[in-house]
């Protein structure tokens, strides 16, 4: 064959196999890797507890301005405590086109880890109280930290594939549920640009790494903290007829409070009513004045929600009542402030995405998970579904062990557990590889 033959036949070659989009990034992500891992590692060894976030939050706010972004550090305050608001929001204008907000939380919980990695985290620190705690991230935020720069970095080398303005958002205080709180009320949306869509993700510890769980409607429930306090007439435990036992009357209110699922609630609408703790007394021959219970509430519905608030105070004024406590010592029911919303996925852009990242990751890797009773405040900044938003589950864990797992029927290290320890290569690579992905499939030309 002669050269220029040769020469049209390459050519052929090259025009009818481009070098995809997606090619490309899967070749900035090799880059980046070890660089993100090793971004995780340090993360991981230096937690900070729930609104002392000081550090993570000014680390973040560094990489983010680097890449180009504007960034505003201090955003949202705490009602009730001493914290400055460690929020961290980024901005990169990238011409006309959708507003996508992501977020990412940033702190860590009291809890020693016990998983014995080189990286593990011995810092210990005051909470709230002023006693001194162990603290990990056992939750994976530093996972979400990580995901979240290294998105960042692949967008900021692609701003040629998208149009518009992305919102970069550090949260603090996710697991006390009023980070995100704070940062609304410190009019996130009128200070930044406000979004037209919102997508988050956070590790799993029941999924393998390299696959993504996503859940099109309520995906997670609200969560409401009930403080109960049942007032009796105390005195002495050899003559419970001179008194009016508080021990006995919750005792009767924890069995009667578990009817409100069983027998008052639609079994269609799931929801959990749990007395956590439980505290009275003093002595083993004093009848106390009163007992403490604390209880938290879960429902995806806020109609539900409040029938079974009614409910526990209904139910608590009644066993009062029925004992001959007197009006002026009914229980008393506080609802705690702090509290997160139900986080419900818009179907219509949750399925978008899970679309994106089946082309992104393989559409064997992108799963469709089960809603959860547990709780997030991620559901926040959609106000109330106004806003269109997508939270998704990224696999954490070395599928060997999930394999392992369900064949043996031993649960694997639950999240906020000791040992909880993501595989952090293929963990990092699949979470930025699906976000990019999915912010390119919103933002694209």
């Amino acid at each position: 064959m002669k050269k220029s033959a040769i020469l049209v036949v390459l050519l052929g070659l090259l025009i009818s196999a481009p070098v995809s989009a997606q090619q490309s990034l899967d070749s900035l992500i090799d880059r980046e890797i070890a660089q993100l891992v090793s971004t995780y590692k340090m993360l991981h060894a230096a937690p900070e507890l729930s609104h002392y976030e000081a550090k993570t939050s000014a680390f973040l706010a560094a990489q983010l301005r680097e890449l180009g972004f504007t960034v505003t550090e201090g955003v949202g305050k705490y009602d009730g405590g001493p914290w400055q608001g460690h929020g961290v929001v980024a901005v990169l204008k990238n011409g006309s086109g959708p507003t996508v907000l992501m977020r990412t939380d940033l702190d860590a919980l009291p809890v020693e880890e016990k998983t014995g990695l080189p990286y593990a985290s011995t810092v210990k620190a005051k909470d709230d109280a002023g006693k001194e705690v162990s603290v990990m991230h056992a939750c994976g935020h530093d996972i979400h930290i990580t995901n979240l720069i290294g998105t960042a970095k692949m967008l900021t080398q692609l701003k040629d594939q998208w149009r518009g303005t992305l919102v970069l958002i550090g949260q603090p205080a996710e697991e006390t549920v009023n980070g995100a709180k704070a940062m609304m009320a410190d009019n996130l949306y009128t200070r930044f640009p406000k979004p037209d869509f919102i997508i988050g993700l956070h590790d799993s510890a029941d999924v393998a790494a390299g696959k993504i769980s996503y859940t099109p409607g309520y995906a997670m429930a609200s969560s409401t903290s009930v403080d109960l306090t049942i007032r009796g007439m105390g005195g002495h435990g050899s003559k419970p007829e001179a008194t009016k036992d508080p021990v006995v009357i919750a005792a009767q209110i924890v069995l009667a409070l578990q009817t409100i699922v069983s027998r008052e609630n639609s079994p269609l609408d799931p929801a959990v009513v749990t007395v956590g703790s439980i505290h009275g007394g003093t002595k083993h021959n004093i009848i106390p004045d009163e007992v403490a219970l604390q209880l938290t509430i879960r429902t995806y519905k806020e109609e539900v929600r409040q029938h079974i608030l009614a409910s526990i105070e209904r139910i608590a004024r009644g066993a009062a009542m029925a004992a001959g406590v007197p009006e002026d010592r009914m229980p008393i029911m506080k609802v705690v402030a702090d509290q997160a919303p139900s986080l419900y996925n818009d179907p219509a852009l949750t399925e978008r995405v899970a679309g994106a990242l089946s082309k992104a990751i393989g559409p064997d890797n992108v799963i469709k998970g089960a809603a959860l009773m547990a709780s997030e405040d991620f559901g926040t900044y959609s106000l109330e579904r106004q806003i269109p938003s997508c939270f998704l589950w990224l696999g954490a864990v070395d599928p060997a062990k999930v394999e392992a797992s369900r064949k043996s029927g031993t649960p694997l290290p639950s999240l906020h557990s000791s040992l909880f320890a993501p595989l952090p290569e293929p963990t990092l690579r699949t979470g930025v590889k699906a976000m990019t992905s999915a912010v390119l499939d919103l933002m694209k030309k």
